[in-house]
């Protein structure tokens, strides 16, 4: 998979590339990636999404922790095609191993599109660290510093 097969990926790709399947696949497209530079992906935010029933009933909100898995997801996708590029063929995951400076500042609900930015800050030892940022309608929703390790399976 190349720099351009990655702009615009469907489903299909995206659950080649994570171990995640529903109902914890919060990463329904990848809009944009450039090497280095960052990953763009979409969220699909539907009234059908199984934590809205508990969260809460009447007024659903997605719920914060989501968002930041979502942006976790967005930051393995990140990662597994920077090993590709790497030329690196063996089976990893990327495990989610810290988040700082997590910060909320716009609700979440059904029919919102979640826009996922990730932008590459550090790679050392298989430790990627990132600045990601989810918006809806430009407007951000929530934002973190996060940082993942690969492990070979």
């Amino acid at each position: 998979m190349n720099n351009k097969d990655l702009n615009s990926t469907d489903i299909s790709k995206i659950l080649d590339l994570l171990p995640h399947r529903y109902p914890m696949l919060l990463v329904d497209r990848i809009l944009e990636y450039a090497k280095d530079e960052k990953l763009v992906a979409l969220k699909n935010v539907t009234a059908n999404e199984p934590y809205f029933q508990g969260h809460f009933p009447g007024h659903p909100i997605m719920p914060g922790v989501l968002i930041l898995e979502a942006l976790a997801q967005a930051t393995g996708l990140y990662a597994f095609q920077s090993l590709r590029e790497r030329g690196d063929m063996d089976e990893y995951l990327y495990l989610f191993t810290g988040i700082d400076n997590a910060k909320f500042r716009r609700q979440v609900i059904p029919g919102d599109q979640l826009i996922l930015t990730i932008e590459p800050r550090q790679y050392r030892r298989g430790m990627l660290k990132v600045d990601a940022v989810a918006t809806v309608d430009g407007e951000t929703a929530a934002s973190a510093s996060i940082l993942c390790a690969e492990k070979k399976v």
